[in-house]
């Protein structure tokens, strides 16, 4: 299983060992951040969600541009220095105790890593022959999946302890992680800035491209599985269903070791756009259906009746994950064009920083306050944003001038 997240040789190698180290700190503070900033830094729920909620508007637009600072200044060098801001934020949130410190440093935080993200996608372009790119980022998504597990057990130790000290012991431990991932890509070769572009060209060309902002916009759609997962499902369990509530953590460890296990096989079957659009198909079906049988468990089935109901359910979505992350990675470098990456990528993962800023109020307006409804309603929006991808990627295609492997039918 080791060579399903540490891929066999350079430069992935690397690149897989520093996601694996930050994640593990991302885990930790994922599990700990809300009681931190609740219970330590005595901040109400409101203001923390509507710190982070600032926080993440400012990553989006901070996205853009800093990828396409990578695209000058060469990704390797930016996505260190990136990985350290992000680390820097991640003290600064040992340290606040009020609320306008802690919406400073959550913008920083977000801003930070939001550029990470871009100038780590670039320097995966700059490094990786096109069409062994979608299979490394399978192998960097289980490496992600993996550490996140790691972290995530780390920070539940923490809660279990419940003081100031193990809080504060995570949040460390997570800076620590990016410091270090940070380091590690200095083990890779220095991929050059792109030249410029012509004469007249804007500066964030991806701003214009109205085909590629479509694809974005439809694959932002696709994402709001994300807070399905780490919020409307544990909400729907506890309010709706006669589940356990273990059942909520078993459906986790269900989608981080599906992901880890077989990202990558599921990747292997995307070679261009065309099989990358189908597989988003796919996804936007089996999300349907996902989100169809989640709404059965909460007919007044008995408690056994439910689990079985909620890990079939939560099978579907976690398959469905995996194809849209496979497709989506193949479309997101595929109609890039050489040498602006980390704006596009910037570009192009604005769409999870927007799922994860709103999708939670959406996602769990519709399913907690509408019920079946809402979720067939959800399933819909999966459906129809799945069935869109195949065209969208059409004209985005034609409006580039693409390599003969990457054409699509």
């Amino acid at each position: 299983m080791l060579n399903r997240i540490v891929p066999p040789a350079a430069p992935a190698r690397p690149l897989a060992a520093a996601q694996l180290a930050d994640s593990i700190g991302l885990g930790g503070y994922l599990v700990t951040s809300a009681l931190y900033f609740t219970r330590i830094v005595d901040l109400s729920p409101t203001q923390v969600g509507f710190g982070l909620t600032v926080g993440w508007a400012v990553g989006f637009l901070a996205g853009v541009p800093l990828g396409a600072l990578a695209d000058r200044r060469g990704p390797r060098g930016v996505a260190m220095l990136l990985a350290l801001c992000t680390a820097a934020a991640l003290v600064g949130f040992l340290f606040v105790r009020s609320f306008v410190p802690f919406v400073i440093v959550a913008c920083l935080y977000s801003s930070a890593l939001c550029g990470l993200t871009a100038a780590r996608q670039a320097l995966l372009a700059g490094l990786v022959n096109a069409a062994d790119r979608t299979r490394v980022r399978a192998v960097l998504a289980s490496a992600i999946n993996g550490g996140i597990a790691v972290g995530a057990g780390l920070g539940g130790v923490a809660l279990q302890i419940d003081t100031e000290e193990a809080y504060l012991t995570v949040l460390a431990i997570d800076a620590v992680s990016l410091a270090v991932s940070a380091l590690v890509l200095l083990r890779l070769p220095i991929v050059p800035p792109a030249p410029a572009g012509p004469k007249g060209e804007p500066k964030l060309a991806v701003l214009r491209d109205r085909p590629y902002a479509v694809v974005s916009l439809l694959n932002m759609l696709l994402q709001l599985h994300i807070p399905l997962i780490t919020l409307a499902i544990p909400l729907w369990i506890v309010a709706r269903t006669h589940a356990p509530s273990w059942t909520v953590s078993a459906l986790l460890v269900l989608n981080t070791l599906s992901v880890v296990l077989f990202q990558v096989k599921v990747a292997s079957r995307v070679t261009n756009l065309d099989s990358a659009a189908r597989l988003v198909r796919f996804a936007g079906i089996a999300l349907l259906a996902a989100c169809v049988v989640f709404a059965t468990s909460g007919y007044g089935a008995p408690a056994w009746v439910a689990v079985v109901i909620l890990l079939t359910a939560a099978a579907l979505q976690a398959g469905a994950e995996m194809m849209q992350a496979s497709g989506s990675w193949e479309i997101s470098f595929g109609l890039a064009p050489e040498g602006r990456h980390g704006q596009y990528q910037g570009f192009f993962g604005s769409g999870f920083t927007v799922a994860r800023m709103l999708g939670p109020l959406l996602v769990t307006t519709l399913v907690m306050s509408w019920g079946t409804a809402g979720w067939v309603l959800l399933g819909l929006v999966f459906l129809g944003a799945g069935a869109a991808m195949g065209p969208a990627v059409r004209w985005a295609a034609h409006s580039l001038t693409l390599p003969a492997q990457n054409t699509i039918a």
